[in-house]
């Protein structure tokens, strides 16, 4: 892997893992057609940008969501946790987030293995599930009341959007695609929905690169050059794209990602059948 490719896919991986349209999908697709195959350590840094990127966006509700999460624990040695948690909106987030998590941490530890092993190298697979994704954004938007935000979001509407992001382990199934989709279907207002998917995306992140570390050691490439511009790339694209989402959800509806998936997803299920890619 040279310079510019490093730095292709580091953008690829950083506007896909926000945007509703599955970066397992596109960065199977961008390494099929530049020829090159990601390295463990690659991923790795990959991975770290996005999680800096999201971090660094949302830190003031992440500083505020810890400090709340921390008193929360007082508030429980105390007998007083109910109390704080419905005057709180801030520790009730941070409660969620954590209930929302352990969908995927379950699914991840017991199933993303299998998974990858049964789609490994099959163009068709991510492909077919990137047309899922499309089409889920699209009934999903046609199903919201949009009623349901920071102030009154529940265990419910959490713990649905966290199995919305558990069925993202499928290859081309977006992770920001399902849980937007999932927060929109059980009421929730798109903006929040939208935030709500990319602060639930933080412990997902954390959890593949803390996996991916341990491995790290013997996976280093000689030529870090590509590998570092990567990571810089994704941490610059991951960032845009949630600026990007966040100011388009308030405005527009996510039908231009559908069709998108659609499109992409037709032309490679097409192309792989035919061995075409």
């Amino acid at each position: 892997m040279d310079i510019i490719q490093g730095i292709i896919i580091g953008i690829v991986q950083g506007l896909t893992e926000f945007l509703p349209v599955s970066s397992s999908a596109h960065l199977v697709f961008i390494q099929n057609i530049l020829g090159v195959e990601s390295s463990l350590a690659f991923d790795t840094f990959l991975h770290l940008g996005s999680l800096l990127a999201v971090l660094w966006f949302f830190r003031g509700d992440i500083i505020k969501m810890l400090k709340s999460w921390w008193l929360s624990i007082g508030d429980l040695l105390q007998g007083r946790f109910r109390q704080g948690f419905i005057d709180d909106p801030y520790k009730r987030l941070a409660w969620y987030v954590i209930l929302a998590t352990i969908p995927v941490g379950f699914v991840g530890v017991f199933f993303e293995d299998s998974v990858e092993a049964l789609f490994a190298g099959a163009l068709y697979v991510p492909a077919f599930f990137l047309f899922v994704t499309g089409t889920i954004l699209y009934l999903s938007q046609r199903m919201t009341s949009g009623e349901v935000n920071f102030n009154n979001i529940g265990a419910k509407e959490a713990l649905f959007m966290g199995l919305g992001q558990a069925c993202a382990i499928l290859p081309g199934l977006s992770r920001s695609g399902t849980t937007i989709a999932a927060g929109l279907v059980i009421g929730l207002d798109k903006e929040f929905a939208a935030k709500f998917s990319f602060i639930l995306s933080i412990p997902a992140i954390l959890g593949a690169f803390l996996v991916q570390l341990k491995d790290i050691g013997s996976a280093m490439d000689a030529n870090f050059l590509p590998i570092f511009l990567g990571f810089i790339a994704a941490f610059i694209a991951g960032y845009a794209a949630i600026k990007w989402m966040l100011e388009l959800i308030q405005k527009r509806s996510l039908d231009i990602f559908a069709y998108y998936c659609w499109i992409v997803g037709i032309v490679v299920f097409m192309g792989s059948i035919a061995h075409i890619f």
